[in-house]
């Protein structure tokens, strides 16, 4: 299974044993959620919104920057003391296969796979536990579609690169259009031979 964390690069970079480590720790996952959806923020603001010291916060950030998956964001500083950050916009693949070598890699894929199932869950609970607080207009748009194909692995795989190309172009396009006001939207999916 290849899960692909997507940003807005098209770029593809494969996930090690410390970025899924760094990735799917539930602070740090947050943050990338928290700089994902609302773009860069300060350390202050981080552990405001997710109820961590500074001190942690500034810990965790330092971790996920050591992994690649964001970066500082200086120039956006008004002084010396403020620390901004930023996620750095790239896709992350990984499937437990890329660890059959390394028995601890296959075990923290393993936990990764688990955690993002969870995380994924866990988004679309609250939007069906918050939906009524939304204008129809969202409740109407919110995407669920479920499909049956028969596909070899490397179809799947085909299949898996044309959506997030076509994800990659979606964010491409929006970025002509800076000013219009949008709503952050979590799109996830999962394709794996199962049966019926």
């Amino acid at each position: 299974m290849a899960i692909d964390e997507t940003g807005t690069d098209h770029a593809s970079r494969q996930a090690t044993v410390e970025t899924l480590a760094a990735m799917t720790h539930p602070v740090r996952r947050r943050l990338i959620d928290l700089l994902s959806a609302g773009g860069p923020a300060t350390v202050g603001t981080l552990a405001d919104k997710t109820g961590q010291r500074v001190g942690s916060i500034s810990h965790h950030l330092k971790v996920l920057a050591a992994n690649g998956l964001i970066e500082e964001a200086p120039e956006l500083a008004r002084d010396r003391r403020e620390s901004w950050w930023r996620i750095v916009k790239a896709s992350w693949r990984w499937s437990v296969a890329n660890f059959e070598d390394d028995p601890a890699g296959e075990i923290i894929a393993r936990a990764a796979e688990e955690q993002t199932l969870r995380s994924n869950f866990d988004k679309a609970k609250s939007w069906y536990d918050t939906r009524d607080e939304y204008d129809p207009a969202w409740v109407e748009a919110a995407i669920v579609s479920t499909s049956w194909l028969k596909a070899t692995p490397d179809e799947l795989t085909d299949l898996n690169d044309r959506m997030v190309s076509l994800l990659h172009d979606f964010v491409a396009e929006q970025a002509e259009t800076p000013d219009v006001e949008r709503e952050s939207v979590y799109l996830f999916s999962y394709g794996m031979p199962v049966k019926p």
